[in-house]
This record gives C-alpha cells, structure tokens and sequence, in this order.
C-alpha cells in the first residue's frame, strides 16, 4: 500500500478529523451532560409542631441561601407542623414494622425522589431536645434504608431554634445529626462559622426568626454550604 499522500487527500483527510474532532467533542459534551443529574433538590424539613412558625422560616432561610450559591438547585419545604406522624413501632428490621398509615406516607415519596441530593433539617428545642416531631420522622426514615440507603453520601444540614441564645440548639443539632449518621449521610455545617449547624433564637419578637440578626446568618452560612456541598458532589466543582 502506497504511503503517498496527495494535497488533496491530505485536505480531505484533515477535514475529516476536524469533523470527528467536533463530533467527539460534542458526544462528549452530551455524555457529561448525561452523566449529570437533569434536576438537583434539596429538601428542607421542619420538625416543628406550629406550622409556619420560626422553625419553618428558619429551615426556608437556609433554603433560599442554598438557591444563592447554587441557582440550578431546586428546593422544597417539608413543614410537619400539624400532621400526624407516628414512631418507629420495632422491628429487628425496617422492613419487619408494622407503620401506621399516617402524614408520614405522604411524603415518603418526595424524600424517595433520586432527584433528592441533600436535606436541611430543623427543630425547635423542647427541654434540651428535639420535638417528638422531629424524633418521629428521623425514626420512619428508617423506610429510606430498607433495600438500599437512599441517602448515602449525601449532604445533610441541621438547624435548631431556642427560646433562649444558648438553650439547648448545639444538642439538638448533635442529636439530629447522629440519628442521619445512621442514613451514611455526610454532615456539613456552615463556613466560615457555625461549623455544627445552625443556631437560632426566638426572642419572642412575634415569632418572626428575622429579628434574630446572627441565627439568621448561621442559617445562611449552612445553606450555602449545602449549596456547594450538592453541586461539588454532582460534578460541578466548588462554586463560591
């Protein structure tokens, strides 16, 4: 065979691989495009029994901070004030409970959703703890680790609120936190302070969080470290 090469053919040939070039480029581009989630949530969920009160304004501040650092992530707000959500009812595995058929159920898909890549979870603190609530809920996540953990290697942020600065929000925080450490779940905090979470106080200012100028900004410090953490996680690097 003839290692001779005409201009001709050399032309024709350079512009077939420029063309195999830009094709390659392009599946290439597509296939990282595939490789990508099409949609990215964070779902926030307060576990306070007043619907619409401080919990839930904080949990929605941190929401929106997640939408700042990170536009093309979606969020939700679960607010689980007023429903009727029951406790774990035993079992050596979450498969072998009897569950109530409860508010829990109805939400159980919005959590099962793969589109679902980091929670922000908040609660009110009751006597140094979390509300029963809250306790209920983390305990029927439990149906999120039947056949496979469908949190695992997801971000997780928690919040707390107080009726008082230092009134319990660090344990509670610690509490929620070891109970999604059973999900495989990665727990961030917020940068570049409140490390552990956030921490709010309801001075009594006619419930309105707002008035409560350093919790807020704790909040918006752990969204947007959900925020980054969600995106670093799906491929897209640090955004900051």
């Amino acid at each position: 065979m003839s290692k001779d090469i005409t201009r001709r053919q050399l032309i024709s040939a350079a512009g077939i691989i420029a063309a195999g070039t830009a094709v390659s480029g392009a599946i290439g581009a597509e296939t990282d495009q595939a490789a990508k989630p099409q949609t990215i949530k964070v779902i926030g969920v307060s576990c306070s029994p007043r619907a619409g009160k401080t919990t839930a304004q904080s949990v929605r501040i941190a929401l929106k901070a997640v939408e700042e650092a990170a536009p093309i992530v979606e969020t939700e707000l679960i607010d689980l004030g007023g429903m009727n959500i029951g406790g774990w009812t035993g079992g050596a595995k979450p498969e072998q409970a009897e569950l109530p058929n409860d508010d829990f159920q109805r939400i159980l898909p919005k959590l099962q959703d793969p589109a679902v890549a980091g929670l922000i979870i908040g609660s009110p603190v009751f006597f140094r703890t979390m509300s029963a609530l809250c306790k209920a809920f983390l305990e029927r996540c439990a149906a999120l680790r039947t056949t496979r953990y469908m949190l695992a290697d997801k971000p997780v942020g928690v919040l707390a609120v107080g009726a008082f600065r230092n009134g319990g929000q660090e344990l509670v925080i610690e509490q929620i936190q070891a109970a999604m450490l059973c999900q495989d779940v990665f727990i961030v905090g917020g940068k570049p302070s409140a490390h552990q979470g956030a921490t709010l106080w309801n001075n009594g200012a006619g419930d309105d969080i707002t008035k409560d100028a350093f919790g807020v900004d704790t909040a918006k410090l752990l969204g947007a470290r959900v925020g980054h953490a969600v995106m670093k996680l799906a491929g897209y690097g640090d955004m900051k």
